[in-house]
C-alpha cells in the first residue's frame, strides 16, 4: 500500500537527478522520471527505504516527452570532498 497521494504539482523537478522528487519522512527523496511517467507508472520510490508514493497526473501532459510546466527546477548545490 502506497505511503501516500501526490499530485506531480506538489513534486520538484530536479535536473541533477532527472526526476520529480518529493520528500521521504526517512529523509531522502521520492523519485520519478520523466521516462517512467511517460509509460504511465504512477509509483514514485525512496531509494533508502521501502517507503513508495502514488504520483497523480495527467498523462497526456507527459506524452510529448517534454515535462510540463510547473515549479522551478531544484538545483543541487555542488559538495566538494576533500
Amino acid at each position: 500500500m502506497s505511503y501516500d497521494e501526490i499530485e506531480i504539482e506538489d513534486m520538484d523537478w530536479n535536473e541533477e537527478l532527472q526526476a520529480y522528487t518529493y520528500t521521504c519522512p526517512c529523509g531522502d527523496l521520492f523519485q520519478i522520471t520523466l521516462e517512467e511517467l511517460q509509460c504511465g507508472e504512477d509509483t514514485a520510490r525512496c531509494p533508502s527505504c521501502s517507503l513508495f508514493i502514488t504520483v497523480i497526473f495527467n498523462a497526456d501532459d507527459f506524452k510529448d516527452g517534454n515535462k510540463p510546466k510547473g515549479k522551478d527546477p531544484v538545483i543541487t548545490p555542488a559538495i566538494a570532498v576533500n
